[in-house]
């Protein structure tokens, strides 16, 4: 961009045409057919914004000026969905923009051949350098649309929608505006806040210990099965195996079948002269009992994968540094925490990362456990006393109509998530000893 800046300085009118109106500067150059590309181009983003492209642009900011009235047969104005259009207008604007530039660099580039003694480029070989020299542009253009239609909009819509009031009783036919009244009530001592700091508090536990409760398992398993000592090893590593193979909501369901009030375990308890125990339900009593169970299965479910590539780890450590060891007196506790567990941190490290962000994300486990559970206790705001984050954005964003403030807790979780993440990887030895264990 810099040069092309000082190339413009002292660049020919030519260039300047391009400017003025896009496409010209080919033209005056003789690339009729690119010339022609560029000003349709033109034309259309200009006829975009003279018809509708000014108006949602307006939309975006006013998010709606004319409320529906069914009985005088106004028709009124959708806040989200001129948000939307809002947004794409936009899009359209930065993409006009763009292609106004590479305009400007391509009348810029032709100049400077032309300077040089240079024949302009014909438009078949222009072509022809899209599939030859420059291909990698002509590769990225799809996957770049793409990301940006199905990715980067649909991110920024949710990231602006957090900003507005929409949600609650402010829903279509209802005009939405924009606002902080979802972070004020995140931040406030009413209900939906100490909901929030009881949720968020609940969700760093449960991530924590999740993460460390499956990888302590798993690296146990494959620690135990990879003594010599122990015989069939290869029969016992089937049994987590096919508990891994066996799709996870599948164990869900099954595990809320056996916990049920009349499930299995209850009625062996019963049979047994006990009472009945609430794991599952609303009542204040089952809050440890789910939260308990919910760590269980999530082990349950976890835990081989770790163990499988614990196993694959541990198979690439030399034996020679174990004799070492054990020549020099090491203990097999001090093996484990000089030899083994280094090892092993060093390859699982981004795995564990991506693990602890699973994990604050986990959605199925209580929301197939406990679907439909809302605490009569506790002050909680349409949440039960196991729910995540997600959970809790899923209760108030899709059956409570809480859009603005669900969008903030996205927003929350996300913060979180990227910032623990990426703090612990440049700290960790697979970032700053990349070299140490090859």
């Amino acid at each position: 961009m810099k040069a092309l800046v000082a190339f413009l300085r002292w660049a020919p009118p030519k260039v300047w045409a391009s400017v003025a109106v896009m496409g010209l500067g080919q033209m005056l150059y003789r690339q009729y057919a690119k010339g022609l590309i560029f000003l349709a181009l033109e034309a259309v983003s200009v006829w975009y914004f003279a018809t509708r492209g000014v108006t949602d642009l307006i939309g975006f900011f006013t998010l709606g000026t004319q409320q529906e009235d069914l009985w005088l047969g106004i028709a009124g104005d959708n806040s989200m969905t001129m948000l939307i259009l809002g947004i794409f207008a936009f899009a359209i604007l930065g993409f006009t923009a763009a292609l106004w530039i590479a305009g400007i660099r391509d009348a810029a580039f032709t100049a400077r051949a032309v300077a040089q003694g240079k024949k302009p480029r014909t438009f078949r070989q222009t072509l022809a350098a899209l599939a030859d020299e420059k291909f990698h542009v002509t590769a990225l253009c799809l996957p770049l649309v793409t990301v940006v239609l199905f990715s980067v909009l649909p991110i920024l819509f949710m990231i602006l929608i957090a900003f507005t009031n929409l949600g609650g009783e402010i829903v279509y036919p209802k005009l939405a505006d924009w606002s902080l009244d979802a972070w004020r009530k995140l931040t406030s001592v009413g209900q939906l806040g100490s909901t929030f700091g009881k949720i968020l508090s609940w969700n760093v536990v449960w991530a924590i210990s999740t993460t460390l409760i499956n990888f302590l398992g798993g690296l146990s398993l494959a620690l135990l099965l990879n003594k010599k000592n122990v015989r069939f090893s290869k029969f016992w590593r089937a049994f987590p195996v096919l508990a891994y193979a066996i799709p996870g909501f599948i164990s869900m369901l099954g595990f809320k079948f056996m916990f049920s009030q009349s499930g299995p375990i209850n009625s062996m308890l019963v049979d047994a002269g006990h009472n009945s125990i609430f794991f599952l339900t609303n009542d204040a009593s089952a809050k440890w009992w789910a939260r308990g169970i919910g760590l269980f299965v999530n082990a349950w479910i976890s835990i081989p994968s770790i163990m499988l590539m614990a196993s694959g780890i541990l198979t690439n450590i030399s034996p020679d540094l174990y004799e070492a060891s054990t020549l020099d007196g090491a203990t097999p506790f001090q093996q484990f925490r000089k030899i083994t567990l280094p090892f092993v941190l060093f390859s699982t490290t981004p795995v564990l990362i991506s693990q602890f962000v699973g994990n604050f994300n986990n959605f199925g486990i209580f929301f197939f456990m406990r679907s439909g559970v809302i605490s009569n206790y506790g002050d909680y705001f349409l949440a039960s006393d196991t729910d995540l984050l997600i959970n809790w954005l899923y209760n108030l964003s899709v059956d409570n109509n809480y859009y603005s403030v669900g969008a903030a807790i996205s927003l929350v979780i996300f913060a979180i998530t990227s910032t623990l993440s990426l703090a612990v990887y440049v700290r960790s030895a697979a970032y700053k000893q990349e070299d140490t264990y090859q």
